[in-house]
């Protein structure tokens, strides 16, 4: 139980979503035998709606994992854009770069392996979206590179910013997690009252946020 929603509603909402293909499929095993967390199912099918609408040409993804997310991604694109990811962990890469070969996507998806605290200033793309869903404690210090590289009317989707619930109700509150909810809860102040984005936070899986980059320049 995630404390997000009911579990019958997350399970009413997961029956309703098409079934992947097989490599999707054999990462989501590989991921739960491993424990290792990607998105949920209804953030991937949201990610893939939003992909469909947005039309993003070029996508920045902080924390790629088995490349599980990376690849919704390059898929919902139909193959004419393009999604720089950043890993910090080289066996993940590893990983990711065997999954991504796999479900043919190496043309379309570019991992950077590192720390993205220190991958990001030396960053100078534009980018039309940006998936954050890397460590829940940085997505503030993520986030001033994320701005000056999106696009105006660009937008920022982050997973897991409600955090088991704990961002939303203290009585929730882990007490080794307690950096991380203040972190994440400042986080979450930023991108809804600074003026610079229109956002939405959303008891989606884990809680989703996404953000609309305010227009203040021309961008080519």
């Amino acid at each position: 139980m995630s404390n997000i929603n009911k579990e019958y509603i997350e399970d009413y909402i997961r029956e309703v979503i098409p079934e992947n293909n097989e490599v999707f499929k054999e990462m989501e095993e590989y991921a739960k035998v491993n424990h290792i967390p990607i998105v949920h199912p209804e953030v991937a099918q949201f990610l893939k709606v939003m992909i469909k609408i947005k039309k993003p040409k070029k996508i920045l993804e902080i924390g790629c994992a088995i490349g599980y997310s990376a690849m919704i991604m390059a898929d919902a694109m139909d193959y004419y854009g393009e999604v720089t990811s950043i890993e910090r962990r080289k066996d993940m890469v590893d990983i990711a770069e065997g999954n991504i070969s796999k479900g043919d996507f190496q043309d379309i998806i570019h991992i950077l392996q590192g720390e993205a605290q220190d991958l990001l200033p030396n960053i100078d793309e534009k980018f039309d979206l940006v998936f954050i869903d890397a460590a829940k404690g940085k997505y503030m210090e993520f986030l001033p590179y994320c701005i000056r590289n999106l696009k105006d009317e660009g937008i920022i989707i982050s997973d897991n910013v409600l955090f088991k619930g704990m961002v939303a109700n203290d009585d929730l509150v882990v007490r080794r997690k307690k950096t991380i909810v203040r972190r994440m809860r400042e986080y979450l102040d930023y991108i809804s009252n600074s003026g610079i984005f229109e956002s939405s936070i959303m008891p989606l899986g884990d809680g989703v946020a996404i953000s609309y980059k305010r227009r203040t320049t021309d961008d080519e």
